[in-house]
């Protein structure tokens, strides 16, 4: 950010806020469109149980905690794929958010799901944060962390949505 000042004469100058540099600033909003896509590309692959994509996104070391503090493993995660039991008519992201901070990312969105999990109906929303790190590779999805299932009543309260 530009600021103007006064010298001790009472010289206008301009000079780049403490921290700002134009560059960095257009770099992290190219992360944050990196990361988001990244991220959208990897939502995908779970509603289509699309384990190589999975694999190919998330980190080694990848962990998930949900609510409930269950915790999962990037293997847990593939084989889910492959088992394919979870079958969603619907799963998207509403309210995202990207934060970049130099070599890390995270996402918070609020999820919306639908479908059968072997064979069971399912159907909820949470809160979520997937932070991604950037390797001599590119970003990859290295943990997750998922809220409790958010409660059904009215539309909206307290910034929690109830599901159709």
């Amino acid at each position: 950010m530009l600021l103007r000042t006064l010298d001790n004469r009472g010289q206008i100058g301009v000079e780049l806020e403490h921290g700002a540099d134009p560059f960095h600033d257009e770099e992290e909003r190219h992360d944050k469109k990196i990361v988001a896509a990244l991220d959208t590309e990897y939502q995908a692959a779970v509603k289509n149980n699309d384990a190589p994509t999975r694999d190919r996104i998330l980190g080694d070391e990848f962990a998930l905690v949900t609510g409930s503090g269950k915790m999962y493993t990037k293997a847990d995660l593939i084989a889910e794929a492959r088992r394919g039991r979870a079958r969603y008519d619907r799963r998207d992201d509403a309210d995202e958010t990207v934060r970049v901070w130099g070599d890390a990312a995270v996402i918070t969105a609020r999820l919306t799901e639908k479908g059968t999990d072997d064979g069971k109906r399912f159907k909820y929303g949470a809160w979520f944060s997937d932070t991604y790190v950037r390797t001599a590779s590119g970003w990859r999805y290295a943990f997750a962390q998922s809220s409790l299932p958010l409660p059904k009543g009215p539309r909206e309260t307290n910034n929690c949505i109830a599901l159709p």
